[in-house]
């Protein structure tokens, strides 16, 4: 159990992943929203006019429909297979998730010291290679978010969305625990990364949406991810690096 809990994130990133893979194979066993009317008509080889298509995510289905006849176009094996896969999956993705969110109040941890370290340099190579990088995860994102809305519609987007979350969320906090504030608990590593990750895809969404684009990222969403990433890293280091008045107060009496 706590070879699991340790890799919460990574067994968490493939439920998500596993579950882009089901929305994909549940889209690709329905007719396909842009002309079912030919894809009803090739599987079941008639050349009638199609009425409407039903079908339903949970359980997995799809029929067409010809006036009062209806055709089952996803077979109930195919079905009953896709929805124990999905309740499985969706299991692996609520206790992972439901793991990690508990990584974020447990043992902090030692903390490790500035000793050594030319924190100036430190900070400066966090905002600027930091946002660098954010700004390519950025770049990715809005690439592949078109191929998970196509392919997985809603359910799709939606745990692209979650999958993303998660993806950037780690991510923060591996820039933080490599080029963060000092001195500083690997807990506290983990919480200003995922921080800074959430606030980053807030912001992009938030201006996508201001701008009427959504579901779909634009290219500008790249290097928009990076300055707001450099302006939220630059918050949290000067936060970090404030002097504490508790501290300073209980110094000077020790120094009297």
């Amino acid at each position: 159990m706590d070879v699991v809990r340790r890799r919460a994130g990574w067994l968490l990133g493939l439920g998500l992943l596993g579950g882009l893979v089901w929305a994909t194979a549940v889209t690709l066993s329905m007719p396909g929203w842009y002309d079912p009317d030919r894809d009803c008509g090739k599987k079941f080889l008639t050349e009638d006019n199609l009425t409407t298509v039903r079908s339903g995510w949970f359980p997995p289905s799809a029929s067409c429909v010809y006036g009062d006849t209806v055709r089952q176009y996803m077979s109930t094996t195919r079905s009953v297979v896709l929805s124990i896969i999905g309740v499985l999956l969706l299991a692996v993705i609520a206790v992972s998730l439901v793991l990690v969110v508990r990584r974020l109040t447990g043992d902090p941890g030692p903390v490790r010291t500035a000793d050594d370290i030319n924190l100036r340099r430190r900070r400066r190579t966090h905002l600027i290679f930091g946002a660098i990088d954010m700004a390519l995860v950025f770049a990715v994102v809005t690439f592949v978010n078109v191929a998970a809305i196509a392919f997985g519609e809603l359910p799709g987007a939606i745990l692209f969305i979650v999958l993303t979350l998660v993806g950037i969320s780690a991510f923060g906090a591996a820039l933080d625990n490599h080029m963060g504030p000092l001195p500083s608990t690997a807990l506290e590593s983990r919480r200003r990364g995922t921080v800074a990750g959430l606030a980053t895809y807030g912001v992009v969404f938030a201006a996508t949406a201001f701008a009427g684009q959504l579901p779909f990222f634009r290219f500008w969403a790249a290097p928009a991810a990076g300055v707001a990433y450099a302006v939220i890293v630059g918050v949290q280091w000067s936060r970090a690096t404030r002097p504490n008045p508790t501290q300073a107060q209980a110094v000077s009496r020790v120094e009297l």
